[in-house]
């Protein structure tokens, strides 16, 4: 039974579209799990802690990303340790949870899933989390939208630079 006066979980989503890639494509880049660094902005480290990039109960640890509501403490570095919980390659989708770190996310699960549509493909991202200690929602929607659009727009110029190499 929830506590009398807790605030319910956050919740959001956002979405990216990535013209002329197939969904297929993009999902090859971002079922690596332990290669997050490669596209979201400011993430200077994903490396693995246990288990394979892809399987279930995998964790990586992710380092020095910015958030809205980072300090101006310039000794401290953001970092997260987080535990894949499902991945679905048919249905180009998978979920994962924050296990440990310091930006103050519990109970956060995410879930990104990557959608074809007649001009290219969509990644959308939905998230939950308890309620975080000096930011509002808008700040967690803006740092998720503002990330994956980063994503979306280096998964889109790779695989264009992919593309154009092949055409050759």
């Amino acid at each position: 039974m929830a506590n009398v006066g807790q605030q319910p979980k956050w919740e959001g989503k956002s979405c990216a579209k990535l013209a002329g890639c197939k969904a297929e494509q993009v999902w090859l880049l971002l079922q690596d799990f332990f290669g997050l660094d490669k596209w979201f902005p400011s993430l200077t480290t994903c490396l693995p802690v246990e288990g394979v990039s892809g399987q279930p109960g995998c964790v990586r640890f992710c380092a020095g990303f910015k958030t809205p509501v980072s300090g101006s403490d310039k000794g401290s570095m953001n970092w997260t340790k987080q535990k894949l919980l499902s991945i679905d390659p048919i249905k180009m989708v998978f979920s994962y949870s924050i296990v440990d770190g310091n930006v103050g996310f519990n109970a956060y699960v995410s879930t990104v899933r990557v959608l074809s549509n007649e001009h290219g493909c969509d990644i959308e991202w939905k998230y939950e989390v308890e309620p975080v200690k000096g930011w509002t929602l808008r700040d967690l929607d803006f740092f998720i939208a503002s990330g994956l659009q980063v994503m979306a727009q280096r998964m889109e110029a790779a695989l264009q630079v992919f593309q154009a190499t092949m055409d050759q």
